[in-house]
């Protein structure tokens, strides 16, 4: 009987459907936000990132001259003294000293922040993409995890901006006296202090940045496909201004922590961020502690524009790609 049944079932008259021959199963990996993939973010973060530091690195280098203390070429001076001494001592090359340092730490550091912003501002703004507070928080991941990768390279290249009165050759050379000198630890004096920046930094510049992009947008719906360039530089560079006025008395102590010992700076026996501000206060008044806020403006407004541009031309590029492809 139930050789019988396994004839019938064998038997059936139920008819094959034949695959096509160029049918391949395949295991597709579905793109992250935005339609793209972890590592378009990253590509795009990278290119965006070098092309910003590397742009604005003269106004970095001035910026660092301004807010540096004790007996280092600058003491007290405006932007335009700052300018003067460095090309006076150094020649126009002075304003890029350390910028090969910028170079190692900046694209890896952009990879990292781009990549973990568009993850978690997809992941915090899932009922309401265009809630600023997810923006904001999205921001302050990314600039935790990116600050963990540049901090080291920002600490080289802020001693190599300090001139010919740095006592290093070039980048490799300080790294190697630091880590002789002072040990591991001496790479992230500053992280600690430069987290307490960044994360308001951040928060500022990510929510300033999508509400002006949002209200620019809505100014010119009909014309945004053209105008997108403009929107994103824009809405950019008024983010990077308003971030770096809000926390540029931070950012000086950063200078302070990574630049201590050289030049005769002062050294800070524990790093703490309490001992430095009155170190500060006591030298300079509390005007010192908005020492270099203009080069520092005049650096993350178009800095920041020419980041945002580029990464949003970045992300259409490999977008176009993906569409081309499929």
């Amino acid at each position: 009987m139930a050789t019988t049944e396994a004839a019938k079932f064998k038997n059936s008259d139920l008819i094959p459907i034949p695959q096509p021959p160029d049918y391949h199963p395949e295991i597709t990996v579905s793109p992250a936000h935005d339609g793209l993939h972890f590592w378009e973010f990253m590509i795009a973060g990278s290119v965006a990132g070098m092309v910003e530091h590397m742009a604005m690195f003269p106004i970095d280098t001035i910026k660092t001259r301004m807010q540096v203390l004790g007996s280092c070429p600058i003491k007290s001076a405006g932007l335009r003294q700052a300018l003067h001494s460095i090309l006076k001592s150094d020649g126009p090359a002075g304003l890029y000293r350390g910028i090969g340092a910028m170079g190692l730490g900046a694209g890896p550091a952009h990879a990292v922040y781009f990549s973990v912003y568009e993850i978690c501002k997809a992941t915090f703004s899932r009922r309401n993409p265009n809630s600023p507070a997810a923006h904001a928080a999205a921001g302050v991941c990314a600039t935790v995890a990116s600050d963990a990768v540049f901090t080291p390279m920002d600490m080289v290249k802020q001693r190599l901006q300090l001139g010919s009165g740095s006592p290093y050759k070039g980048v490799f050379d300080c790294v190697r006296t630091v880590l002789k000198q002072e040990g591991f630890r001496a790479f992230y004096a500053s992280y600690r202090t430069t987290i307490l920046m960044n994360a308001p930094f951040t928060g500022v510049h990510f929510a300033t940045y999508e509400a002006a992009k949002r209200g620019l947008v809505g100014v010119s719906p009909e014309s945004v496909s053209d105008e997108r360039l403009v929107v994103h530089a824009t809405a950019g560079a008024a983010a990077g201004a308003l971030a770096a006025a809000v926390t540029t008395p931070l950012d000086v102590v950063k200078t302070q922590l990574q630049c201590q010992g050289v030049c005769g700076c002062d050294r800070y026996a524990n790093g703490s961020i309490k001992d430095v501000l009155k170190t500060i206060v006591k030298k300079d008044g509390y005007r010192g502690l908005f020492r270099g806020w203009m080069p520092r403006m005049l650096f993350h407004a178009p800095a920041a524009a020419i980041c945002w541009s580029t990464y949003e031309a970045g992300k259409s590029f490999f977008q176009d790609l993906n569409n081309n492809d499929s």
